[in-house]
């Protein structure tokens, strides 16, 4: 009623009390603008600001009342547009430019009639704009309000691309910058940071145009922006200044092509009977990730038919049977097998194989600390003191969880610690045990490329070939003693021979030869820098400002394999991959001691650049070296927060520590200016990203390896199945390692069959064998997560241990692995795709023998083990994950997909059995690096074809999990800890610990023991096991620890009660004694009905 009368009343006692009125009725704004309160406020103004002398004592009040009301009125710039108060306040303006009071009240309403785009259109037509730049004068410390609110409204005017437009027409960029400048370079005192930021945010407005930004640089826009501001980075108060003009740089930076002669992989692989004459088609990956993002809840599967449906098998009854022969133990009677003896093992000799408890056995839960340390004391070239890193991964984990604190070495934060020897201390290494590295040869015994050893007048080699004699590797193996689990340089030479690659491999990385040995530590996430994302850009910038200064060198490229040949340079660093899984396509010195890098897509493909693993050499210690990896895919990584790459030294290794250990600092991830050529096949305009990264190498003319993440090649894989072979205790452990197929390439896809021996022959025991439930797990269908590798080789080598516990298993389950799907892709260093260019993961639908060998045969042995009613109790498949922390699960849920999709469907006709949840929970209990609250049970369509959601629906295994780890680390949980520097305890913040191959081992035994308490919450678990269990856990708790002993317990005696409600008939239990928190059973036979 009250707005309504506003336009009635005339005198100004009237009006000034409504007004005052109205500032009282404030608080019920929402309710004043819903009855017309905006429309009446700007009628009043246009009104007042037309008589011929306007009250000031009115127009004042009622403009910054309009303010208030149109920053909550979404439509107040339509409203102003019609009732004519935009002209109105531009005649105000002009009319008051030397009456400051008045005026920065025309400019407050301006700025908020000019939120609205078409609106501030408007006011750029009717000379808004002519007007702000009278009012916006070069540096003075007078009417700074004015400047300052005049700056503000001409940034919110240049949002409109018109009047961008018009600004360039008419030159007023060059004017900004020079207004820029003035401010900039006088303002010494940073007093007037808000007119600085106002006038950079009307420059980035004004470049968000194309013709804006070629005037931007023809003006020289970047060298006044990066000389006014460079040395303004370390200081975090101009952050507000900074961000800013950070963004006008990446923007304004002329966009180019990578240098590279075609965005295809340099390998090309012709797949027989593919019609294609190309790359398949591909989809950017960072988009498709961002799209996931922001339509996450649109891509869940809502269509309830087709989550509760089961497809019709495909598979015939004759293509089934193929896979009897996979499945041997439910048809083999054991005469043979038992018949053999453990003299079989002395053929292994042949191999150079040396027999010892230290390589064939995984040392037991129950070898005293003593025998450990006497036994690690007794192996050259690994350093004593350090012993706990070689306990077995169950007692590992009881450490961690214990303790609740990790130790390791002091050293600068992202550098290579103690650990590596500097040069000025090898001297004093020489008092350490060490191998013997005095003798020498008189020519290297591997390869072409050569360094020496400084002080130890000894030769090593960077690289060894394939074709080189036992007899040399083993003459150097005698001056150069060394001792890896599980690890021989003679069985993996043997088996690089049958590998084969696309481009002929005929040299093997030393790592991969020498073996690599989780370091005594575990190493923290990196902190990150402030502003250092800042300073590599402004880097960059300097690059495109001084080209003068660029070296611009090609050292290393596929494409140019003549350079390859210069091997005597002393002025830049040499590089190569041209070994297994090694991907790198080019290397470009741009300063003395800075590198472009750029790594090869995957075969046949235009795309997936992340894995990479190359060699160099040719280093000088103690300086800075920065690479750059400038064609990287994905939107955002790990690597902004706290993962760093890995590396191994050659002369660490000989010194006595083969590690591959994190390394770096100064790193930083980021958007840069190279862009796909549109002529390419694939995405057209596609973004590059940087990865930058700083080493300093701790040995000159050294010979080191670095990765994205730990290696773990298929060579390795081949290698450590013939050692675990070889080296399980046959009348126990039933391990039968078989071909699946043949890949592509033509390498095999191994099959492992892990369980227990039958204790005779007798149908008993056979039947009992038979009768074991099927565990699956799989691995590696991508080839760049090489952590999956990692946790896969912890699983086999606690499955075929001597522990207690892993026994239990093996005489509980039968488990089929397949622990690498896609060798062909991990052989020739791609980072997500198999030879024909194609994601495996999302062919699972419908996969051919002929195009997908690995997938077909896995899902057929899958349909195999279903048809014959031993549908896998657990399905897992063990992956890495580059955009999250810890260890997590990706399972299948239909009610978590319908809720989450907010989907109206009626649920209760949906019978849902929730054990899909019961495993991430017991591990989110036992295992360091495992998360639940990461986990997620979402069906989504852009994951339909993926083995989890596959295997499924069309197998029916309500446990079908996708095993996610972090290549970073944990941000949860005992690996987020305190951390101990020597004696002092630091309190790490956010950070957490990086993942190495020890906690990724110890995650693939703890993921074997999360099955042993799974099966415990069984219905069908026999309480001859539950004796078992009970009995061994019990004995066990000192490496258990007292948590998951409550926590076994309590699934033990939940599982008892419930069986003796439902089936008192046929047993009965006695709680013998309950004590404290530990509840002990004495349980009685069965009793027949």
């Amino acid at each position: 009623m009250l707005v309504d009368q506003l336009n009635d009343y005339q005198s100004h006692i009237q009006r000034e009390y409504l007004l005052s009125y109205l500032r009282l009725l404030f608080k019920m704004i929402h309710y004043m603008i819903s009855k017309g309160g905006s429309e009446a406020l700007l009628q009043t103004l246009v009104d007042s600001a037309r008589t011929a002398s306007p009250d000031y004592n009115i127009l004042l009040p009622l403009l910054r009342l309009l303010v208030k009301v149109g920053q909550r009125d979404k439509k107040f710039g339509k409203k102003a547009l019609e009732l004519e108060a935009l002209d109105v306040t531009l005649i105000l303006a002009r009319k008051n430019l030397s009456h400051n009071q008045n005026l920065i009240h025309c400019l407050w309403a301006l700025q908020v009639f000019a939120s609205r785009v078409t609106t501030a259109a408007m006011l750029g037509i009717n000379g808004a704009m002519e007007l702000l730049f009278k009012v916006i004068t070069p540096y003075s410390r007078k009417c700074t309000r004015i400047i300052r609110a005049a700056t503000e409204v001409l940034a919110v005017l240049l949002k409109s691309k018109s009047n961008s437009r018009r600004a360039v027409n008419r030159g007023y960029l060059n004017g900004l910058l020079r207004l820029h400048q003035d401010w900039q370079s006088h303002d010494t005192s940073n007093d007037f940071i808000q007119i600085r930021r106002s006038l950079l945010l009307c420059l980035k407005h004004i470049t968000n145009i194309q013709s804006g930004r070629e005037v931007f640089l023809g003006a020289q826009g970047m060298e006044i922006l990066f000389t006014t501001t460079q040395k303004y980075l370390g200081n975090q108060s101009m952050d507000a200044i900074i961000s800013i003009v950070i963004q006008i740089l990446r923007k304004c930076y002329p966009k180019c092509s990578l240098p590279l002669s075609t965005a295809s992989s340099y390998y090309s692989f012709s797949v027989p009977g593919s019609m294609s004459s190309g790359p398949p088609g591909t989809i950017n990956e960072g988009k498709l990730y961002l799209l996931h993002l922001l339509l996450k809840d649109d891509d869940l599967e809502t269509d309830l038919k087709k989550l509760t449906s089961k497809p019709v098998l495909s598979w015939r009854e004759e293509e089934l049977k193929q896979y009897e022969a996979m499945c041997l133990e439910l048809s083999h009677n054991f005469q043979e097998l038992n018949s053999k003896s453990g003299d079989e093992l002395s053929s292994e000799e042949d191999l150079g194989i040396h027999q010892c408890n230290y390589f064939c056995n995984i040392p037991t839960q129950t070898s005293s600390k003593k025998h450990c340390q006497e036994r690690d004391q007794s192996s050259q070239g690994l350093e004593t003191g350090d012993t706990h890193f070689q306990d077995p991964p169950l007692k590992q984990m009881k450490i961690m969880k214990s303790t609740g604190d990790t130790t390791y070495e002091e050293g600068a934060p992202g550098k290579i610690g103690p650990y590596l020897s500097s040069n000025d201390q090898e001297e004093d290494s020489s008092q350490r045990e060490a191998p013997n590295t005095q003798a020498s040869f008189k020519e290297p015994p591997w390869g072409a490329e050569v360094c020496s050893c400084q002080n130890k007048n000894t030769f090593l080699s960077s690289s060894i070939r394939i074709d080189e004699t036992s007899e040399t590797v083993s003459k150097f193996l005698e001056r150069h003693p060394m001792d890896i689990p599980f690890h021989n340089p003679y069985t993996y030479i043997a088996k690089a021979e049958g590998t084969k690659s696309v481009p002929g491999f005929k040299v093997l990385a030393f790592p991969d030869v020498w073996g690599h040995h989780s370091p005594p530590f575990s190493q923290p996430m990196l902190e990150r820098k402030c502003g250092i994302q800042r300073a590599k850009i402004f880097e960059d910038v300097q690059r495109f400002i001084h080209p003068d200064k660029v070296m611009g060198r090609v050292v290393f490229s596929l494409d140019e394999p003549w350079l390859l040949q210069s091997t005597d340079a002393t002025e830049y660093l040499k590089f190569s991959s041209g070994f297994e899984s090694g991907n790198l396509r080019k290397a470009i010195q741009v300063r003395e001691f800075e590198y472009d890098l750029l790594i090869n897509a995957d075969v046949n493909c235009v795309q997936h650049q992340q894995w990479f693993y190359f060699k160099v050499s040719g280093m000088k210690a103690a300086m800075a070296y920065r690479f750059n990896v400038i064609n990287c895919e994905k939107v955002n990584s790990q690597f902004n927060y706290g993962m760093q790459p890995t590396m191994y030294s050659v002369k660490e290794a000989l010194q006595g520590r083969p590690h591959w250990v994190r390394v770096g600092y100064d790193i930083c991830y980021y958007k840069n200016h190279y862009r796909q050529n549109p002529a390419a096949a694939g995405a057209p305009g596609k973004c590059h990203y940087t990865l930058t990264f700083s080493v300093t190498f701790p040995h000159n003319e050294d010979v080191c390896y670095l990765a994205y993440h730990y290696p773990y090649t298929y060579t390795a894989l081949m290698a450590h199945l013939d050692f675990l072979e070889k080296s399980v205790n046959r009348k126990k452990v039933y391990f039968q390692h078989q071909v699946l197929c043949q890949t592509l390439g033509g390498n095999p896809c191994p099959l492992v069959t892990i369980t227990a021996m039958p204790e005779s022959n007798s149908s008993d025991h056979l039947q009992q064998l038979r009768q074991r439930p099927y565990q699956v797990i799989v691995a590696r269908v991508h080839p760049g997560e090489s952590n999956a590798s990692w946790v896969m080789k912890g699983t086999l080598e606690f499955l075929v241990s001597s522990d207690p516990i892993a026994g239990l298993l093996r005489e509980s389950f039968i488990f089929k692995i397949i622990p690498m799907l896609n060798p062909d892709g991990v052989i020739n260093g791609n980072h997500r795709c198999s030879l024909r260019g194609e994601d495996l993961n999302r062919q699972w639908l419908s996969p051919t023998a002929q195009h997908q060998p690995t997938i077909y045969h896995t899902k057929g042995l899958l349909h195999y083990l279903n048809n014959i009613g031993r549908t896998p109790v657990v399905f897992c498949d063990f992956h890495g994950h580059s955009q999250k922390k810890n260890v997590f699960f990706y399972g299948c849920s239909i009610k978590e997909t319908l809720w989450q999709a907010g989907c109206t469907a009626d649920t209760s006709i949906v019978t849902e059995d929730i054990g899909y949840r019961t495993l991430p929970k017991i591990l989110d209990q036992v295992a360091p690096a495992f998360a639940i609250s990461s986990c997620s049970f979402l069906v989504e369509k852009s994951r339909a074809s993926t083995a989890r959601v596959v295997v499924w629906r069309e197998i029916g295994v309500l446990r079908s999990y996708t095993m996610e780890s972090s290549y970073c680390g944990c941000n949860q949980g005992p690996y987020k800890v305190s951390i101990f520097l020597k004696n002092d305890l630091i309190n790490p913040g956010p950070m957490g610990l990086q993942l190495g191959t020890r906690e990724l081992e110890e995650m693939g035994a703890t993921f074997c023991l999360g099955l042993l308490l799974l099966q415990l919450k069984s219905l069908t678990c026999s309480s001859h096991f539950m004796a078992q269990a009970s009995a061994l856990l019990d004995a066990r708790k000192d490496i258990l620890g007292h948590h998951l002993h409550r926590l076994v317990y309590s699934f033990i005696h939940i599982h008892f009660i419930f069986i003796c409600s439902y089936f008192h008939r046929y047993f009965t239990i006695y709680i013998h004694k309950i004590h404290g928190d530990n509840i002990f059973f004495n349980h009685s036979v069965f009793i027949s009905a």
